[in-house]
């Protein structure tokens, strides 16, 4: 069975000792956008010693950006003055951006970076498509902002998805590596993909992993209150007590059986024999109903119809979830808590 799985495992992972920065030491960098990711990433590459401009609309972010002592230019004026640019504006307006203000300022063997696949893999659907004389790399960090900068300063980095989608001048493969290096995510693992793939399991998390971990912690709330059990010591001993989040950090740390070592052998006995209460949860059907509609594009098309009309449906889905029962115990429990 090992064996089996070894075997699957074929994605490429890059850490520090593979890379030699070389290339990008006399670039000029332009980060575009400086919102929580652009900032960090933008950071992370000065400290890292290399030439970094920003690129950003007249905004809080471009007055944040200067305060921090980087020279900043319209979208389109950054990009002339770059070598490397890295797209780290949302995705639904990426699109837009890109067209107007940085496709008629691009040269030759420019090199551009996407902190995401799903522009590129969609672009049939949102019409973002680079010109061939352009090396198209991504890093794709697994990480929030914070954390990217965080991490990069203690040392411990962070993992990233890393992918070549147009390689241009040739070099576009080595760029992308000494990219990841400055950044910090080889100091972790920069584990190579594509840009497809990248989207897909992004996508996958936020729409199958994420929603029925979500009702799963719902109905358990549920379960317990309409047991009669306090909503406050319900809502502190399911997850308010980050007793959950450790949990999953000693997870990805140690391995998910292994993490059992930290808990007791009552924890132990108990989640082993009722676990397989649990085994035959029609979720599989689903999951691979949601992914199939991630590949086909079905939700990017879907997604893009929303955007077109102003993302009202948006608005009204999160009114919706905020009357969702868990949502009003919620409020009260963290303002008896303290923790608003």
């Amino acid at each position: 069975m090992e064996k089996k799985i070894v075997e699957k495992c074929t994605a490429n992972i890059y850490f520090d000792k593979d890379v030699e920065i070389k290339i990008i030491k006399n670039k000029t960098i332009g980060v575009i956008g400086y919102g929580n990711q652009g900032r960090a990433e933008a950071l992370n590459l000065r400290d890292s010693e290399l030439n970094v401009i920003i690129g950003n609309i007249e905004d809080d972010y471009k007055k944040l950006a200067e305060k921090d002592g980087f020279k900043v230019y319209s979208i389109a004026e950054a990009t002339k003055k770059s070598d490397i640019i890295m797209i780290l504006i949302p995705d639904e307006i990426q699109g837009e951006v890109f067209n107007q203000d940085i496709i008629p300022n691009l040269r030759k063997n420019m090199v551009i970076n996407f902190a995401t696949g799903y522009n590129i893999a969609f672009q049939d659907i949102t019409n973002l498509k680079p010109p061939d004389f352009v090396d198209v790399i991504m890093v794709a960090p697994r990480m929030i902002g914070v954390g990217v900068r965080e991490t990069y300063l203690n040392g411990e980095g962070f993992y990233s998805f890393i992918a070549v989608y147009q390689d241009a001048s040739g070099n576009a493969k080595q760029i992308l590596l000494e990219l990841a290096k400055a950044l910090g995510t080889t100091k972790k693992g920069a584990i190579e993909t594509t840009f497809y793939q990248e989207a897909v399991l992004d996508l996958f998390t936020e729409q199958a992993f994420g929603p029925a971990f979500g009702q799963v912690l719902s109905n358990s709330i549920k379960c317990l209150i309409e047991a009669g059990y306090p909503p406050e010591a319900v809502f502190v001993e399911l997850y308010m007590s980050g007793e959950l989040s450790f949990t999953i950090k000693e997870m990805a740390e140690t391995g998910i059986i292994k993490q059992m070592d930290f808990h007791s052998p009552t924890s132990q006995y108990g989640s082993l024999t009722r676990g397989a209460n649990f085994i035959d949860l029609p979720l599989m059907e689903k999951m691979q109903r949601g992914l199939k509609q991630i590949e086909s594009g079905k939700f990017a098309k879907e997604w893009a119809r929303v955007q077109k009309k102003g993302m009202k449906s948006l608005g009204t889905l999160k009114e919706s979830a905020k009357k969702y029962f868990i949502n009003s115990y919620e409020k009260i429990i963290r303002k008896k808590l303290k923790l608003d």
